[in-house]
């Protein structure tokens, strides 16, 4: 029997299982994917690129299954979230930033709001917006994350609690059945995964990021902001960025103030390094839980590993 949670039931789908709506991996394909493997695709839409959208968005909502769009909610704006609910969404998630401008909308029209927290006091935010789902993601995450964030284990009841009744999904770390089963016996009604699915057949990622994935260990990544400011990314300061090993961590480790008060020159040296294909274009975004990342499975292969792999964790626990 497949594992039932307030999560499943809300979004209709059959497994306890969301798909981080990454930037640059979680495309049309890789959502829908998982959609049809009984989870939640959720589309990668970052700020919101209209013409990239126009593409992927298609995609998705052919599935003919639950799905969602998520957005990064320092970066989007009306217009292309307008454009993702033209196709239906069964849930727009928001990340990193107030959502509020955005929630009477997504309800209106008639999809369920997810936010992603990465502190109580987003938490706390979140329950007043009343959000239908609650991301708590913790440190161990790939891609950004809180500076001052905390840990999965200890983060994820804490936001239960404060959620009072609301679904909570953990992220951070969670990259096999055993973290999912993890996770829903600390009180979240499922997971939302982004590492593991980056390495899938159906991704975005370049094959040369999906075998650094698979070489990659837990011990490789780092937390930092250099990356950002080398690249000229306007994230904010707030939200650093877990990644694999890269030469320019190296150059400025221990110097990020220093870099962001004439970040010109490093700037200039990261473009000739792309340039000369030194380094790639975009850092391999990264969570701890990569260790577990084996192989280059289906999506919708993969959720069904996943679910079956926590029911056999949670009977084990059952019995212990």
């Amino acid at each position: 029997m497949p594992l039932s949670t307030a999560f499943t039931t809300l979004l209709r789908i059959r497994h306890p299982i969301a798909l981080a709506p990454m930037g640059g991996s979680a495309g049309g394909e890789l959502a829908a994917a998982v959609s049809r493997g009984g989870g939640l695709g959720l589309l990668g839409a970052g700020g919101g690129d209209p013409e990239w959208l126009a593409r992927e968005l298609p995609i998705v909502a052919g599935a003919g299954r639950p799905w969602g769009a998520g957005f990064q909610t320092w970066a989007t704006g009306p217009a292309v979230i307008e454009q993702a609910l033209e196709y239906g969404p069964t849930a727009v998630m928001f990340s990193f930033g107030d959502p509020g401008p955005f929630t009477g909308r997504v309800r209106a029209a008639g999809a369920a709001v997810i936010v992603q927290v990465t502190d109580v006091e987003e938490a706390r935010r979140a329950v007043d917006l009343g959000a239908d789902v609650i991301v708590a993601q913790g440190t161990e995450s790939g891609g950004h994350g809180a500076r001052r964030g905390r840990s999965t284990l200890p983060f994820v009841p804490v936001v239960v609690d404060l959620a009072d009744g609301i679904p909570v999904l953990a992220a951070g770390g969670i990259a096999d059945g055993r973290g999912v089963a993890a996770v829903l016996a600390l009180g979240a009604q499922g997971a939302l995964i982004g590492t593991r699915f980056q390495a899938t057949a159906e991704s975005l990622v370049p094959p040369s990021t999906a075998e650094a994935l698979v070489a990659g260990r837990g011990q490789d990544t780092e937390r930092n902001r250099v990356l950002d400011i080398a690249r000229s990314s306007r994230w904010p300061e707030r939200y650093t960025a877990r990644t694999l090993g890269h030469p320019h961590l190296d150059l400025w480790r221990g110097r990020e103030a220093e870099l962001a008060a004439d970040p010109a020159a490093a700037r200039r040296a990261y473009e000739a390094d792309v340039a000369s294909g030194a380094v790639p274009a975009q850092p391999v975004w990264a969570g701890e839980g990569v260790d577990l990342v084996i192989d280059l499975p289906p999506a919708a292969e993969l959720v069904a590993t996943l679910a079956a792999d926590a029911e056999r964790a949670l009977a084990r626990a059952g019995r212990g």
